[in-house]
């Protein structure tokens, strides 16, 4: 089922892949940007960051909304603070506009059975994480809710990885892939952890 098709849609390409759900601060400097925005904040209305690799842009995008207009410099520059609201797949670029722009279409996930177990796992993963990392223990409740793209938004993760997510139309495709990925970080902080200890120890084991 084709989604909602918006034409005329700021884009502003980056190197960085941003999800919905997702906060992203953003400094903006440019001229054609700083016109962007200005009329994003006049009317309201999302624009899209795409990942941009040297001149190419990925075709999926997440749309943004501003939610926070922090600093307006007397130069025009501004710091804005922005959140990922959907993904967006770029049908084809336009360029009547003084800023980047394109025929969008609003992308739509795939109609399925939630599966308990991928759910399970990823938010089993990202407990475990969260426990290591800051030594808060969700409680279930606080699980509960949060959806692949709620846990994906808050870890630092690889652009390609980030990518692979916003790409797929299956929650439960999205669940599984980040159950890997928190358990891959997790094993990541536990080495970090040992080399630590290991490096503190002069590399003596000490009980």
């Amino acid at each position: 089922m084709p989604g909602q098709i918006v034409r005329d849609f700021p884009l502003f390409p980056l190197g960085l892949v941003a999800l919905p759900g997702e906060v992203v601060p953003l400094h903006i400097f440019e001229e054609r940007y700083r016109t962007m925005i200005g009329e994003c904040l006049d009317s309201g209305h999302e624009f899209g960051i795409v990942w941009a690799e040297t001149e190419e842009i990925r075709a999926v995008g997440c749309a943004m909304e501003v939610t926070q207009l922090l600093e307006e410099l007397e130069d025009g520059r501004m710091n804005i603070l922005t959140t990922g609201t959907r993904p967006f797949r770029v049908v084809e670029e336009v360029h009547h506009l003084p800023y980047p722009a394109a025929v969008v279409e609003f992308l739509e996930d795939q109609a399925e059975d939630p599966d308990g177990p991928a759910r399970e796992s990823a938010h089993e993963a990202y407990a475990r994480l969260v426990e290591e990392a800051t030594d808060k223990v969700l409680e279930e409740e606080e699980l509960e809710p949060l959806t692949a793209y709620d846990m994906a938004a808050t870890v630092e993760f690889g652009l390609d990885a980030k990518q692979g997510l916003l790409d797929l139309r299956s929650e439960n495709a999205r669940l599984s892939l980040v159950a890997r990925l928190l358990r891959a970080v997790v094993k990541r902080l536990d080495f970090v952890e040992r080399a630590q200890v290991r490096a503190r120890s002069n590399g003596r084991v000490r009980f």
